[in-house]
């Protein structure tokens, strides 16, 4: 477990994505019994402890755009209260079905993406108002599928509102602490996470590890290669969510 959490702190950190996306169906596809709630519950907690761990490496090299971290993560709260109480009402084929899809989505708009962007981008106005929109959407999907929302807002940023690449994954991990913090906090006032603690110490310890070294690993890496990345663990992560289901 703490393998598998450093490989998912340091590839989630270093794409901005908080890991969520790789954990999930991880959980998924090692237990298929598992319930949505159970599996976006312990994601969320792992998130968390990711996110809180590369924020602080972020913090340090100056990459985190606050005024923007802020603003957002205060407009995705709601969304994320209301998908911690949403996700037991949804059966697990359904989730997966939703989540299969959302992956290889996010990977073909990400691949045709990702050639445009120049690594000495710098930060220029942006539109505050249309991200706070954009976050309440973020906040919902990314407490629903239990996967932090990085992977939405990592290209809602670059593309949308013109960040460059490297502000745009440390802002967004610095959004997914707060947001990951409030909805498992709201998994573990409903027992969603009871019997579950063991799994996200050792999932948790491995991250924190990994996100320092993804966070390390960012500086080495051209933004265009992070989004490529990203692109193509969503694609396969998505396409094997989905084969059961046909």
């Amino acid at each position: 477990m703490v393998a598998i959490g450093f490989v998912i702190g340091t590839i989630g950190t270093l794409i901005g994505a908080g890991g969520g996306f790789l954990l999930v169906p991880i959980l998924l596809l090692l237990d298929p019994h598992m319930a949505p709630a159970v599996v976006t519950g312990i994601s969320l907690a792992v998130v968390f402890f990711n996110a809180a761990s590369g924020s602080i490496a972020y913090a340090r090299m100056g990459r985190i755009v606050y005024r923007a971290g802020i603003a957002f993560s205060l407009a995705a709260l709601p969304g994320a209260v209301i998908g911690a109480y949403t996700i037991s009402y949804i059966p697990r084929s359904v989730f997966n079905g939703i989540f299969g899809c959302l992956m290889i989505a996010a990977s073909v708009y990400l691949m045709t993406a990702s050639e445009s962007q120049t690594e000495d981008k710098q930060l220029g106005n942006y539109n505050l108002w249309l991200g706070a929109a954009i976050s309440v959407v973020v906040g919902f999907l990314s407490s629903v599928l239990g996967i932090g929302g990085g992977i939405i807002h990592v290209p809602a940023l670059t593309r949308v509102l013109d960040f460059p690449v490297h502000m745009a994954t440390a802002t967004s991990h610095f959004v997914l602490s707060i947001t990951a913090l409030v909805a498992t906090i709201i998994h573990l006032m409903n027992g969603t996470l009871t019997g579950q603690f063991g799994s996200i110490l050792w999932i948790s310890i491995g991250a924190i590890f990994g996100a320092q070294a993804g966070a390390m690993l960012s500086t080495q890496m051209k933004g265009s290669w992070i989004l490529r990345l990203l692109a193509a663990g969503l694609g396969l992560i998505g396409i094997r969510i989905l084969l059961p289901l046909f």
